[in-house]
């Protein structure tokens, strides 16, 4: 399991971290352009010493001396740790000989839509032939419905549309696998997700796969939706890496994984909130599902979602659990792990400092109920223009709030309206 990063002069900030993971879940929040995505790239190179999406990190050229340090542990030989420092010269983050390989499988889904696998078996080599084997199974979108190819004529992998209905058609046990981790993944329900049959599309002799759909039709999964397709990519590239790494653990009498880490970017995009709120306990249960035994899974996520850490809330276990929230200070961008403490809700969530909003409603309300409560504190000063009355706040609340919303009875009762007969937003 990666265990910990810190790095000096590249990145947000010239020094970032260190960030020490936990064992179990570990959750990146914060504003977008701060570096949660770069902080996974980071994980990811950390992990495989290869760069998701061909796209290595380079410091600015004003910077002397930057490093990565990063720390994982190994259940065989204890913790490793290792500094790379960046040769500007080759472009190059040059770590020792003999790095050991991590004993598990990584699996990076970018919020694209690509997917990138390492496999102990498959990409970790040493001497001659290392420089025969891929060092990672990185896929481009159209590749994880395509295929990928590899030099010489290799074919990594057939893609999506072949294996799913080859493996449907020859009820190979991939099939089965398949199933189960959809049926894992998915809301509980008529939103399952459930294989179709093999439809075609127009003239098209190809044959390609279905869901089936809460109103009973089989609908090309091309043309499902967003999420689904999100979902049921995910499913196919986890029984995809698992069965290959099953068969080369096989050729060359490896040990099979003993754990596996998922490296994801924005977990809930495209999803509906039926879903957001359970995709993360599902990726803890899938590995069971997926092997039929208990396998150590460690998940760093990085979400704008308040509905998926609420989602944890009854599990969470502060010994193997972590929330992370990137922020600006001083200018610089700074990822401190924030203090565990259950929300409740989705709108407490959306105020905590996870999410930093001061007002779980639109940017007008929140002007409106700031300006409320500075006249009711006598702060008149901080009245913004065009709200520097009681009337003008009552008017503007009026056209902001709902007539239920709760925070009517304070100011109804502050400011002594108290209408008889009528809704707050009639006042």
């Amino acid at each position: 399991m990666l265990k910990s990063l810190l790095l000096e002069g590249v990145g947000p900030a010239k020094t970032f971290g260190p960030v020490d993971f936990a064992p179990r879940l570990n959750f990146i929040t914060g504003d977008n352009g701060l570096g949660k995505s770069f902080l996974l790239d980071i994980a990811w190179w950390s992990l495989t010493r290869t760069w998701a999406r061909g796209v290595s990190a380079v410091p600015p050229t004003g910077s002397r001396k930057s490093s990565i340090t990063y720390a994982f542990s190994k259940s065989t030989s204890g913790d490793f740790s290792e500094t790379s420092v960046f040769k500007r010269s080759d472009q190059q983050w040059p770590t020792k000989p003999g790095r050991p390989a991590i004993p598990g499988v990584v699996i990076y889904a970018g919020v694209d839509g690509s997917f990138s696998a390492w496999d102990p078996a498959r990409n970790y080599w040493q001497g001659e032939e290392a420089s025969e084997r891929p060092r990672a199974f990185n896929f481009t979108p159209e590749q994880v419905w395509s295929g990928l190819d590899g030099p010489n004529g290799i074919r990594y992998c057939n893609g999506l549309i072949h294996d799913w209905v080859l493996w449907q058609k020859g009820q190979d046990e991939a099939f089965s696998d398949l199933i189960k981790v959809l049926d894992t993944l998915s809301p509980s329900g008529a939103e399952k997700l459930v294989p179709g049959q093999p439809v075609r599309l127009g003239l098209d002799v190809k044959d390609y796969p279905s869901l089936r759909m809460p109103y009973g039709q089989d609908v090309a999964l091309v043309h499902a939706s967003a999420g689904m397709r999100r979902i049921a990519a995910l499913a196919y590239l986890l029984v995809w890496t698992w069965r290959e790494h099953l068969l080369a653990c096989e050729q060359t009498g490896r040990k099979q994984a003993k754990e596996i880490i998922f490296l994801i970017d924005e977990i809930e995009c495209h999803l509906h909130p039926q879903w957001q709120r359970r995709v993360v306990p599902a990726l803890l249960r899938v590995m069971n599902a997926l092997t039929g035994k208990k396998v150590p899974v460690q998940l760093i996520v990085a979400t704008h979602s308040p509905l998926v850490l609420a989602s944890v809330e009854p599990d969470f276990d502060e010994a193997k659990d972590a929330v992370f929230n990137i922020g600006l200070s001083e200018g610089q961008a700074e990822v401190r792990r924030e203090p565990w403490a259950k929300q409740g809700d989705v709108v407490n969530w959306l105020v905590s400092d996870s999410f930093g909003l001061r007002q779980a409603r639109s940017v007008e309300a929140e002007q409106a109920i700031e300006a409320a409560e500075a006249w009711m504190r006598g702060d008149k000063a901080a009245l913004p223009e065009k709200l520097t009355t009681q009337a003008a706040i009552h008017k503007e609340l009026q056209r902001v709030l709902a007539g239920h919303d709760e925070f009517w009875p304070r100011w109804l009762v502050e400011t002594r309206q108290l209408p008889t007969g009528r809704s707050p937003g009639d006042a």
